[in-house]
């Protein structure tokens, strides 16, 4: 390892090199759905949207602007370098000052880095990653001359812009070869038009369940299934939370062949759906329903592969209702959904045909993944290098 001590190098406390101013303490009320001041929270610290507002007259260091490096210590987790323009930025956001000892972008990197051991000392069974500011504060920094920061920001930069792209190209052709899926299924539905009927969710299904509104735990008799555990129309079963509620486990016990719908969540997620095939004992959560319907008449998969497609999922977001924080399509929104149902015989056909698909598909998914995991795992490698002196 490089001589960090002869080559200038200091390992200095956090709190020596900067200081971390925090955000205005907002009660619910003052936060309102217009208003003069835009208000940056943690649930919009990466994506710009879903704003509050505020009227209040507030001292002029709780704004942020352009420029400003922020860090995000509960929920979203990390630093931000702002480029929103002029906003009111919120309690669980400090805003980074630096000291003349070390640069923004240098510090900026090295948040992206701690960022991580930080999560790995909380826990993979954390449930709300945060840290203290005292606790921040006495992290311990690797601070070289200003003038070998330059060189390390340099590098990183030049590096994560490859990077940056490359992962991007990555996740384009991840979402592709996902909604390939999702066309071999409308494609066959289209070709089924003249053995098909006219009709809606509402009419094909006869109950709509919402799920259980108690709060769960990190631990308990059963599973509860949230929004994150619905993807790509199967249950993930990692990040699980539990209740012991014998009420709500005796009511809304998932069975073989449910179909669960994720009424809440962002306007990019918000109408996925699920099937439950049984694997494990579970129950689900508030933002979820339980489609009810006759099964000798509309098979499971064929109704979980329609809401999944393309066609299913643009109505749901052109008829959701908006939050400030997320998009929500109720069961009575749901009942709208137009829907062309064949014949059962016919509905398992394209069930087959489209599972026939699912395969290749898949395999093509799973590549992307990889590159995208390897992409963000050298990115580390890289943050990894340049703290330890070791950057070239």
């Amino acid at each position: 390892m490089k001589d960090l001590v002869k080559s200038g190098w200091q390992t200095m406390q956090l709190g020596e090199v900067c200081s971390l101013l925090n955000g205005r303490a907002y009660k619910k009320p003052e936060l309102l759905e217009s208003g003069r001041y835009p208000v940056l929270r943690v649930g919009n610290f990466f994506t710009n949207n879903h704003w509050y507002y505020s009227d209040l007259e507030l001292d002029e260091n709780k704004y942020c602007d352009n420029g400003d490096l922020l860090y995000a210590w509960s929920a979203s987790f990390g630093p931000r370098i702002w480029n929103g323009g002029k906003v009111i930025y919120h309690y669980h956001i400090w805003k980074v000052a630096p000291s003349e000892q070390v640069l923004r972008d240098y510090l900026f990197y090295f948040f992206d880095w701690d960022k991580e051991r930080i999560k790995e000392e909380q826990g993979a069974g954390a449930t709300m990653i945060h840290v203290s500011k005292r606790s921040m504060e006495a992290r311990a920094i690797p601070v070289p001359p200003l003038e070998e920061q330059r060189r390390i920001v340099a590098v990183l930069d030049e590096a994560f812009e490859g990077l940056a792209r490359a992962k991007e190209n990555a996740e384009v052709n991840l979402q592709n070869s996902r909604e390939l899926f999702s066309l071999s299924f409308e494609h066959e539905l289209i070709a089924s038009a003249d053995q098909s009927k006219l009709t809606t969710i509402g009419e094909a299904c006869s109950g709509f369940e919402y799920g259980t509104s108690a709060k769960s735990k990190n631990s308990g008799i059963v599973p509860v299934l949230r929004m994150g555990n619905l993807q790509s129309g199967e249950i993930d079963w990692g990040n699980l939370v539990y209740t012991d509620n014998v009420a709500d486990i005796e009511k809304l016990n998932l069975k073989n062949g449910d179909v669960l719908f994720n009424r809440t969540n962002s306007l990019e997620h918000v109408g996925k759906a699920a099937i439950y095939r049984g694997e494990r004992q579970a129950i689900f959560a508030g933002y979820l329903i339980r489609l009810q319907f006759d099964r000798e008449k509309l098979l499971p998969e064929f109704l979980n592969m329609f809401l999944n497609s393309r066609g299913a999922r643009n109505y749901g977001r052109s008829i959701s209702g908006k939050s400030v924080n997320q998009a929500n399509i109720s069961a009575s929104k749901l009942k709208t959904y137009p829907m062309r149902l064949p014949s059962f015989d016919v509905q398992k056909e394209i069930v087959r045909k489209a599972e026939k698909m699912r395969e290749p598909i898949d395999d093509l998914a799973a590549q992307y993944v990889t590159q995208i995991r390897d992409f963000d795992d050298l990115r580390q490698s890289l943050l990894q290098k340049a703290f330890a002196g070791e950057l070239t």
